[in-house]
């Protein structure tokens, strides 16, 4: 079976449950096996000022579902967390997932972009990918772990606190 990286963030409800459910429905896709999840990562938001802190995580998994399908399955569990896609980017939302990365696949179909086009810029999702997966090469970006230590880390933090779902302390 392939193995694929998806990112997760939330920042709107209960981000860390919200994440947890969703990890928890990725791992119950049809074919499909959660190999490793990252610890949660609190972020600063990206976007618009005065959202919410983010919860970020990142999952690897085996799964037998093609990518668009993949795709169209992570659609569905935003969805059912009350994600409503009207094409406004960079605002707070209840849940978010991105296909990172499948192994051998390289696409660039205008709905699905493999390996994703903006992993390399994005701390929030390259530290969480370090801790489960630090030798996983990004074609055309290298060394997860390599990209992990030359990314600045200015907003990023692991840990969420267990005691509510709102945005942790700075």
């Amino acid at each position: 079976m392939p193995r694929a990286w998806l990112g997760l963030g939330a920042n709107l409800g209960e981000p860390a449950a919200q994440v947890e459910r969703a990890l928890q429905q990725i791992a119950a896709l049809p074919g499909t096996r959660l190999i490793a999840r990252s610890s949660l990562y609190r972020s600063d938001p990206v976007g618009p000022p005065g959202q919410p802190d983010y919860c970020n995580a990142v999952c690897e998994i085996d799964t037998a579902l093609a990518p668009e399908a993949l795709l169209d399955a992570v659609l569905a569990i935003e969805a059912d967390h009350g994600r409503v896609r009207d094409g406004t980017r960079w605002t707070a939302r209840r849940l978010d997932i991105d296909l990172l990365h499948v192994d051998g696949v390289a696409l660039d179909s205008g709905r699905l972009s493999l390996p994703h086009p903006h992993l390399s810029q994005r701390n929030w999702v390259l530290v969480p990918l370090a801790e489960i997966a630090p030798a996983l090469v990004i074609p055309g970006h290298g060394q997860v772990a390599q990209l992990a230590a030359a990314i600045s880390q200015a907003g990023l933090s692991r840990g969420w606190p267990a005691t509510d779902g709102g945005s942790p302390p700075r």
